[in-house]
């Protein structure tokens, strides 16, 4: 009896020994990703990480919610309402100068993708042909942030046009309806759902054209985050990392899992459009054999450069690029 007490009280032992494993091997770090706009192309690589379980196997239950631009999400982030945000750099730089405790720990968008668009034919064709138009735009969010430096780089002033202001879809609404001549959009989304919706070709000047060749989204955190949590930053980076690699190989597979996780993204050829166009964003010269989200600080030192230049960053807070911007966290 002695011996058969003995036996039993190991197994349960064992057993419950396996449960608490199971229960530890299961627990995962919950993770907040706040994106910097409503779901739309560019953000297929966070869905397609979650379908092949790269963040899962990180041990991170990845939760990925939608932004009302890049400043508001900055924001969160500084205030920990966030765990990590996926905005624009030079805006999270403008931020962090005043304070925000923030820090991008990788850089997605290496080629800047701002555009001012119009149906072509507004005949509007180069920055001078703004004069006297109506462009819509959304106040705080990074195209807002950046435009003054592209009417200095460009010669125009704020009194040279008309604006409407208003979310995304009130900005598209505008130029669909016209209202507006003009948007503050990204090449490779809003341009896009111009045409699908007029059926008409859209005529698109881009920033980059005109001297503003400066990074663009990154992902970001709170300072507080990197110092303390800093494994989960590289399970977090490590994960993302492969996830811009699987987009790179199967845009189509990325946009997949974008729409079966939120159906409401858009039409599934657009935004495969809309990838296609945004992969080539992922590299510049100094970048092109490395991995994505690694940054050169070359790159980024230039844009530093043209905020101070052109968007009223003052150089006694200009810094270093790696003030800003670490490859730390990121794999080899």
């Amino acid at each position: 009896m002695q011996r058969r007490k003995l036996i039993g009280a190991t197994c349960a032992a064992a057993l419950a020994l396996g449960m608490a494993s199971g229960a530890m091997a299961q627990t995962r770090d919950k993770v907040t990703l706040l994106l910097n706009w409503y779901v739309y192309s560019e953000h297929a690589p966070f869905f397609i990480g979650k379908a092949k379980g790269f963040y899962e196997a990180e041990g991170i239950d990845l939760d990925i919610q939608e932004g009302r631009g890049s400043a508001v999400s900055i924001q969160a982030v500084a205030a920990n309402s966030a765990t990590f945000g996926y905005v624009d750099v030079p805006t999270m730089i403008r931020a962090a100068t005043k304070g925000a405790p923030v820090k991008a720990v990788g850089v997605a968008l290496q080629v800047s993708p701002m555009s001012v668009m119009g149906l072509a034919e507004k005949n509007i064709k180069t920055p001078k042909d703004i004069v006297g138009k109506t462009v819509a735009m959304t106040p705080g969010d990074s195209m807002s942030q950046i435009w003054p430096l592209f009417l200095k780089k460009t010669g125009l002033k704020e009194g040279d046009y008309k604006v409407v202001s208003g979310d995304g879809q009130t900005k598209l609404n505008a130029v669909i309806n016209g209202q507006a001549d003009l948007l503050l959009g990204y090449v490779m989304d809003q341009n896009i759902k111009i045409q699908d919706a007029t059926k008409k070709p859209v005529q698109v000047i881009r920033f980059a054209d005109y001297g503003i060749e400066m990074v663009s989204s990154g992902i970001v955190a709170n300072k507080d985050t990197l110092a303390n949590k800093g494994e989960l930053v590289r399970r977090f980076m490590r994960a993302t990392t492969k996830a811009f690699e699987a987009t790179e190989k199967d845009p189509e597979g990325a946009i997949d899992a974008m729409l079966k996780a939120n159906a409401k993204a858009g039409q599934r050829d657009t935004l495969i459009i809309g990838i296609k166009l945004t992969t080539p964003l992922y590299h510049t010269v100094e970048t092109k054999n490395l991995r994505p989200l690694r940054a050169s600080m070359k790159d980024v030192d230039a844009s530093l450069d043209l905020l101070v230049q052109y968007g009223g960053l003052d150089a006694s807070v200009r810094g270093k690029a790696e003030d800003w911007v670490t490859n730390d966290f990121l794999p080899q």
